[in-house]
């Protein structure tokens, strides 16, 4: 599940490298002591970020246990994936309709980055509703040759698109619901063999 961030007090809390640490390695449920021996950090230390990260709402508390004279809290994190809303980067968010370059990789990222705020928001009305959230995903590396090679697969892509589109596309019918695609290409990490 993902939780988005949509105040600065909240997104900084989460931007300290220690407690995102914390926030990974309590994917599981764990405690201070814990998560201490796992990071290598003095429970002491741990326990402070605890207490911040609990405070800012990023984690719940599972049980508490007895451990001698102590009682032991067992927590979790409340999310997988953290989102920062882009209000919260105020200037700095991109916002895909403010570039110009369609071709930039400015304008995929901000693309993906929306995308990503509409699924977390989508998956959590979902978890809310307990219903499953229909989406689609599709992933392929392609190799080219050439550049002029990749010139074409991407208006032969963009115009296979378009015919699907123009086939499936329903404004009329009651009930119906739009889907977001986006289709986007970037080069790939190279392998080892291709460097």
């Amino acid at each position: 599940m993902a939780l988005e961030l949509v105040d600065e007090e909240r997104a900084s809390a989460l931007l300290n490298p220690t407690r995102m640490r914390i926030l990974d390695t309590l994917r599981e449920p764990g405690s201070a002591t814990t998560v201490a021996k796992q990071i290598g950090l003095t429970r002491q230390k741990v326990n402070y970020h605890l207490r911040e990260l609990e405070k800012a709402g990023f984690l719940e508390e599972v049980e508490q246990r007895r451990s001698g004279n102590c009682i032991e809290r067992i927590v979790r994190a409340k999310a997988t994936h953290y989102l920062i809303h882009p209000e919260v980067l105020g200037r700095l968010a991109s916002d895909p309709n403010a570039i110009e370059d369609r071709f930039s990789s400015t304008y995929l990222i901000a693309l993906a980055a929306e995308a990503i705020r509409d699924v977390a928001a989508a998956q959590e009305k979902a978890a809310k509703a307990k219903k499953r959230l229909a989406t689609f995903t599709l992933q392929t590396d392609v190799r080219f040759a050439t550049v002029e090679d990749r010139k074409a697969f991407s208006e032969e892509l963009a115009n296979a698109v378009a015919k699907l589109v123009a086939r499936y596309h329903d404004d009329e019918t009651e009930g119906g619901r739009t889907f977001r695609f986006l289709i986007g290409a970037y080069p790939a990490r190279r392998k080892e063999k291709e460097r």
